[in-house]
């Protein structure tokens, strides 16, 4: 066996139930299908990008029909499924609501976790304030299930990026705020969370991705592939290679490479589809990129500031002297 990670490609172009449920157990069947990541018991988040309710029909979000699939086979391994997310705009169930995610999973009985409110975790390190949802961190397995699309801040939004919804919505507010005017930190941040995630699986939906304007302002493109992997940083930069665009324009990509998480794709194994058969000519990035703070006005950055200073870095600093 191979000692360097595995990402298992697969072309494919259906969201039609039965066709996408082979798909997915083809796709996961090299890395040992979904037994190997989880056991009778096991609690299980799926972790799509449920970004806006806004777009349903511009294939902004995870697909409902792929997460309706993975919870099946989540189910028939024994394990105990449950969606959660903390969405860019309104509540996870909303969001879920308004991308028909509901008669699905209502089907399966798999509940939806709102994680803004609740405790969290803290990750080490030069991001010691960061804070994570505890249903993340106490999940006895996270599968990670990105859309593929163009982001206007980050250039791509891929598996990485999509674990920044495992922030509860304050504080992804103050993240864009603390980092607006350092890409490469907020890049950073999002590596080091992912890695403090450290999902069991990630499966990207790559039937019909986003592109353009992103995360929700482009439009739907045919990318025709589903993509999976136990290393999350080696399936990123696969999917890099497959839209032709260079990893050193993705700040994620670049942060990851810094940090030694990236491997290079000579050092990747392709159990099945190699990723210059999926290559896919012309995928349209931003047109232009906006900062990270969204160029928050004044008030907002000063309130934030204070109740970061009250809640979170005080607090901390005191902890760090006792």
């Amino acid at each position: 066996m191979s000692q360097f990670p595995s990402v298992s490609l697969i072309k494919a172009d259906s969201y039609q139930i039965d066709s996408l449920q082979a798909a997915i157990t083809s796709v996961l069947e090299p890395l040992g299908g979904i037994s190997a990541f989880v056991k009778p018991g096991d609690r299980v988040l799926l972790k799509p990008n449920l970004l806006t309710g806004s777009r349903p029909t511009k294939e902004c979000t995870t697909r409902p029909e792929l997460v309706y699939c993975v919870a099946k086979m989540v189910q028939a391994a024994g394990g105990k499924p449950f969606m959660g997310d903390s969405p860019a705009f309104g509540s996870a169930r909303g969001v879920a609501e308004a991308n028909g995610y509901l008669p699905y999973l209502e089907e399966l009985h798999v509940p939806i976790v709102e994680f803004q409110g609740n405790r969290y975790e803290t990750i080490g390190q030069a991001f010691n304030h960061l804070r994570l949802c505890k249903e993340a961190m106490n999940a006895d397995v996270v599968i990670n299930l990105p859309k593929v699309k163009s982001h206007m801040q980050l250039t791509l939004t891929l598996g990485v990026k999509n674990l920044f919804g495992c922030v509860p919505g304050k504080m992804k507010a103050w993240w864009h705020m603390e980092a607006g005017k350092d890409c490469q930190r907020f890049a950073t941040m999002l590596v080091e969370t992912a890695r403090t995630i450290a999902p069991n699986l990630t499966l990207v939906d790559g039937i019909m991705g986003h592109e353009g304007n992103g995360p929700s302002g482009g439009e739907p493109r045919q990318l025709g592939l589903l993509a999976a992997s136990s290393d999350l940083f080696a399936l990123d930069r696969t999917l890099v290679e497959i839209l032709q665009v260079e990893p050193d324009r993705i700040p994620t990509i670049a942060a990851a490479q810094n940090l030694g998480l990236n491997p290079d794709l000579g050092q990747i194994h392709f159990p099945l589809e190699q990723p210059q058969a999926l290559q896919l000519e012309d995928w349209k990035l931003p047109s232009r990129i906006m900062p990270i703070d969204f160029g928050l006005p004044r008030v907002l950055k000063s309130t934030f500031h204070h109740l970061y200073i009250r809640w979170i870095k005080e607090p901390m600093a005191a902890y760090a002297n006792r």
